[in-house]
């Protein structure tokens, strides 16, 4: 049941608070064959199981912009904005990939509300993304931003 922040007030209140983790999603085979017919990346390290296996993970592995693609339904499980009119992806300002995701992972995310500014649109809403598939390091981290308009 994702937290719910009814309020800027209870946003910003929130800053530096670490929210999670997540339920875990299982990057299976079916979930990265999708990805890459929907982007066109087939290298072999991504769909290919036979060759993969001798490769230098053993198996296949998530493409980095699956990992990070999987944000949206992170962010859904975690936080619900219920203030403001809509929200609006309005980009992001850093993302890593310090470990590779493994077929068959179970990946989990926290978030951490970093800056909350307001503009003539609304307002602009930092978020750090820690993605973990379960190794020694992060799969991926992510400095994301969302526009909340009025």
């Amino acid at each position: 049941m994702p937290r719910t922040i009814s309020s800027l007030e209870e946003l910003r209140s929130l800053l530096g608070e670490t929210i999670g983790p997540s339920e875990p999603i299982t990057v299976d085979q079916a979930r990265i064959d999708l990805f890459a017919d929907a982007t066109g990346d087939h290298q072999w390290i991504h769909v290919d199981p036979e060759r993969a296996k001798d490769g230098p993970y053993g198996t296949t592995i998530a493409h980095g912009y699956l990992t990070l693609s999987l944000i949206p339904v992170f962010n859904a499980d975690l936080v619900q904005l219920a203030f403001g009119t809509a929200r609006v992806n309005y980009g992001v300002n850093k993302v890593r990939f310090p470990a590779p995701v493994p077929m068959g992972s179970q990946v989990r995310a926290s978030v951490t509300f970093t800056d909350v500014t307001e503009n003539a649109a609304g307002t602009l809403v930092t978020a750090k993304f820690v993605l973990d598939a379960g190794g020694p390091k992060p799969a991926c981290i992510a400095e994301t931003l969302v526009l909340v308009t009025r």
